[in-house]
């Protein structure tokens, strides 16, 4: 079932409504910044916002987060756009979606996993940088010659202060009660305090109209054919990754903010199933928001509920109260914003700095700067494999070899530790086989052969002490170590006496 009607008995209706009527208000300056950002016209980006919004919302494997057009996405399609053309845009958008469908049915989005926490307080941190920095460009305004200039003067001082007002209104209402959202109060605050006063500030309508009608369906306005497939594949390829990293980071984000679970391969089939129909109603597509997330979270959000409530009031703004929301002060919408970055940011890693591993610290700055520098996408591969190869390292040199020789003369090896691509070297360093004795025993009780690699430092090692013509006896191998070796053809003695029972990473073994 889509829904389960128990899950809703300890779900305060009132709030989850209020919150997703905040994240909606919060949505429409940025799902039109990004379609600026992408060269598109306003409402592509408020079409996407609205209809991924719903459909994740209803569909996805993680109530109470909040998807749209983002501009991780954006800067990926501007350059199509500017090469081919909106409608390219569009095919694209609708590829990247059955992509993501596709990954989600083979059951991927488990290798998130695989992500380790270092790269995700990199990834909030990056994050929360990112979206402080954009920010900064409501500070600007158009002169007459079409150019953006810094606002100064009175204007800035308004504007600031106007910000600051947002912000404390945030952080003190909870303090008082928390049966209102917070980030709400300080966008009706603001709003009553420059419509009331009449302060001449920067609103969403000075940004663009978001007045428009109920998005219609249209098919992509491109050639079907090959050479079409050859322009759009790699645009949706990369696409379809960022958006579903993004959506699956964020997800684990949630997860540990609401200390619930979510479905991850289900959020990648809602995430291509919104992008599939965005692309067919004139959107720019999207995925995940941390920022709307996080005002959800904080404001009460939890159940579908609110995610619902935000698409939903979204078309009702663009389609009915278009004339209101843009008299809204963009200063309220970025003191919001700005608490947000504060409430995003693991300040924790600054305390746990000389605490944690030097390896793990510099990933996570790693992949904050990435994530500012570039994108998403660059910063947490490029995490994960600094990562990978700093615990592969790590690991490596943690291979040993305790030696003594028993009453008989015969020299016995014990090896502890793991024994994998990157040990062998380490492993077969160990052994002296022109000094050793004529019988050696090597006993791995205390280590583990994971991969073929380590079949292969094996076998290599028997070769040697057969060469010389000596016995080496092998204590403590796995069946599946003892399979492969009998199918490459290595002699070597084995004393199946308390073999483990464990599977090693090959091809050979199904």
């Amino acid at each position: 079932m889509i829904f389960d009607l128990s899950s809703y008995k300890n779900i305060n209706i009132k709030t989850e409504l209020l919150s997703g009527l905040t994240v909606a208000l919060a949505l429409v300056p940025e799902a039109v910044a990004f379609a600026f950002v992408a060269g598109v016209a306003p409402l592509v980006g408020l079409y996407a916002a609205f209809i991924v919004c719903l459909i994740t919302a209803v569909f996805g494997g993680r109530p109470g987060m909040i998807s749209g057009a983002t501009g991780a996405l954006a800067v990926v399609m501007v350059s199509l756009v500017t090469k081919h053309g909106v409608e390219y845009l569009f095919a694209t958008v609708v590829l990247m979606g059955i992509l993501q469908i596709i990954f989600g049915f083979l059951k991927l989005g488990k290798f998130i996993r695989l992500v380790p926490e270092p790269v995700i307080y990199g990834f909030v941190n990056g994050l929360a940088i990112v979206i402080f920095l954009a920010q900064f460009g409501q500070f600007k305004e158009k002169l007459p010659s079409g150019e953006l200039a810094w606002i100064t003067g009175s204007s800035l001082y308004i504007m600031l202060g106007l910000i600051a007002l947002t912000m404390l209104v945030i952080y003190f209402l909870p303090k008082i009660t928390k049966s209102f959202p917070a980030p709400l109060a300080g966008i009706l605050v603001v709003t009553a305090v420059v419509l009331g006063f009449g302060i001449d500030t920067k609103s969403v309508g000075d940004l663009a109209s978001i007045k428009g009608g109920f998005p219609l369906f249209h098919f992509p306005e491109v050639p079907i054919n090959f050479e079409t497939l050859k322009i759009i594949f790699p645009y949706s390829l990369i696409l379809a990754g960022i958006g579903l990293i993004e959506s699956l980071l964020t997800l684990t984000l949630v997860d540990e903010l609401t200390e619930t679970r979510g479905k991850g391969n289900k959020e990648c089939v809602a995430q291509g199933a919104a992008n599939v129909v965005t692309g067919f109603f004139g959107g720019m597509g999207g995925c995940a928001m941390i920022g709307q997330s996080i005002i959800n979270v904080t404001s009460g959000g939890r159940s579908r509920v609110s995610g619902i409530m935000a698409a939903v009031s979204l078309l009702a703004f663009i389609l009915f109260a278009s004339v209101l929301i843009e008299k809204v002060p963009v200063a309220a919408l970025v003191g919001v914003m700005f608490m947000v970055c504060v409430g995003t940011f693991e300040w924790a890693s600054f305390k746990i700095w000389n605490k944690i591993p030097k390896s793990d610290f510099l990933v996570i700055v790693l992949v904050t700067v990435l994530t500012v520098i570039f994108d998403l996408a660059i910063a947490v591969i490029a995490g994960v494999i600094i990562a990978a190869l700093i615990f592969a390292w790590e690991n490596a040199v943690r291979i040993r070899a305790r030696k003594y020789v028993d009453e008989k003369g015969v020299k016995h090896y014990e090896v502890r530790g793991p024994l994998f691509f990157a040990s062998t070297a380490h492993f077969l360093e160990k052994f002296e086989p022109q000094s050793d004795p004529s019988e050696v025993i090597i006993d791995f009780k205390e280590s583990r052969v994971f991969d073929h690699s380590g079949i292969e430092a094996i076998q290599k090692l028997s070769d040697r002490y057969r060469k010389i013509g000596k016995k080496a006896i092998f204590r403590h191998l796995s069946e599946d170590c003892c399979k492969l070796l009998d199918k490459a053809g290595v002699l070597i003695e084995i004393n199946r006496l308390e073999d483990p029972h464990y599977a090693v990473a090959d091809d050979a073994i199904n």
